[in-house]
């Protein structure tokens, strides 16, 4: 009879219908695939129940964060040749529940269920989020928040360095990770136009690094909301050691409970996609009220690519389940027209795409290299949820399967002067 491996590789080619691309490390220490590529080590048979009773992505994600399933060797090779079999499977592939009435397949599959063991499913990982049953109502995105953002600040700080900063960075050639977020920083303030005395709205504000950034530099009065408890302790702590605590203020509150406008400028970067599609809208329209006549918004969001069919859209069910619950990413061109119909005037667009997936290997680094302190901190499950979030999406970012967009859009009065200069950017 074969070895673990070579009938693992054997009847997986034959339910992808393709060549396994990564070598197959099984149980019993042997080994099947070619030679020089990354390793994909199958350590009993419970990780072949979990991507049995969950076949695609949920199943392999399960396998991952229980530690059933693992890599060795380059971990963003082993995506990259494993992404075409999982996520970009494409319109035309047929699902498996059609390929098993192919001859051999369902022979493939009866196989596979037999090295799996018991026919018991196992529990899922702790780490998976339980569903809602009503999307974003303040509520359930209080709950949401809590699980991505209430990990321990002592973790993220592992994984973003002491700038706090949990969105892209903005690089140059040269710069280090603390440089490329205060230019991030800065580049925010000065699209918003920021000058002393200005009211500023932070919303989703994270650690605080933009409202002391701001209330530092530009001399605005900042106000940053969020709903994560230790990220609020966090930044007041921050705040107070900075003495800007006559500048600035945290609260924990829902965006759409602030009702002591108008600002001057509202900053919300890397929050807009835990609004939702459906409640997109109100969101636009809640933070063009809190405007005043020529205020200005700076919107820094993911984007995805647009569908044929945009109703066919699915959430990414492993980073639904263990990484953003109830996360939606939405084109830039339904972002910038959803904007518009609240009322702003969108003034540019830039894409900082390629910045993204340098800020994300740079974070993967920082948790591979204190991986153990990492694992105390958060416990393995976690620990492994971000390191293949983090990877698997800066390798999404330099193929283009998603974006990011900084939208800066004016509250433009009936006059009709927007207050932005005539040339906003320099190119080389």
């Amino acid at each position: 009879m074969a070895d673990a491996a070579s009938r693992l590789k054997s009847l997986a080619e034959q339910l992808l219908g393709v060549p396994l691309p990564v070598r197959i490390r099984a149980w019993d220490g042997s080994q099947a695939g070619p030679p020089d590529a990354p390793v994909l080590v199958v350590r009993n048979r419970r990780a072949l129940r979990r991507l049995l009773f969950k076949p695609g992505e949920l199943g392999l994600a399960r396998a991952w964060v229980s530690g059933d399933l693992t890599v060795e060797g380059d971990l963003y090779s082993a995506l990259a040749l494993m992404s075409p079999l999982v996520w970009e499977r494409g319109e035309d592939s047929r699902p498996l529940g059609r390929r098993l009435r192919e001859p051999g397949v369902l022979a493939a599959a009866a196989e596979l269920l037999k090295m799996a063991g018991p026919p018991i499913p196992p529990a899922p990982p702790r780490e998976e989020v339980r569903r809602h049953r009503h999307l974003h109502t303040r509520r359930s995105d209080k709950q949401a928040i809590s699980h991505h953002y209430d990990v321990g600040n002592d973790f993220y700080e592992i994984v973003l360095g002491p700038s706090m900063v949990y969105s892209c960075a903005y690089w140059e050639e040269a710069g280090t990770l603390e440089s490329a977020q205060r230019d991030k920083l800065e580049l925010v303030c000065r699209k918003l136009g920021l000058t002393a005395g200005q009211r500023l709205l932070d919303v989703g504000c994270g650690w605080g690094s933009m409202a002391i950034h701001a209330a530092r530099e530009h001399g605005v009065h900042v106000v940053g909301v969020t709903l994560s408890q230790e990220q609020a302790a966090f930044a007041r702590k921050r705040v107070a050691e900075q003495g800007l605590t006559d500048r600035v203020e945290i609260r924990v509150q829902d965006y759409r409970d602030v009702v002591d406008g108008p600002y001057d400028a509202i900053s919300s970067i890397g929050m807009a996609e835990h609004v939702g599609a459906e409640r997109y809208l109100e969101y636009a329209t809640d933070l063009y009220a809190l405007l005043k006549p020529g205020g200005r918004l700076l919107n820094h969001q993911i984007a995805r690519r647009p569908q044929g069919d945009e109703s066919a859209y699915r959430v990414d069910e492993f980073i639904d389940s263990y990484v953003f619950p109830d996360g939606e990413l939405a084109p830039v061109g339904s972002t910038v027209t959803q904007l518009e119909r609240a009322g702003f005037e969108v003034r540019d667009v830039e894409s900082i795409r390629e910045h993204y997936a340098l800020t994300l290997r740079r974070w993967v680094a920082r948790l591979e290299a204190d991986w153990n302190r990492a694992v105390r901190l958060a416990g393995p499950g976690r620990a492994r949820v971000w390191r293949l979030y983090m990877a698997a999406s800066a390798l999404a970012f330099e193929t283009n399967r998603i974006g990011v967009n900084q939208v800066l859009a004016v509250r433009s009065p009936e006059s009709g002067k927007s207050g932005l200069p005539l040339r906003t950017r320099t190119w080389n």
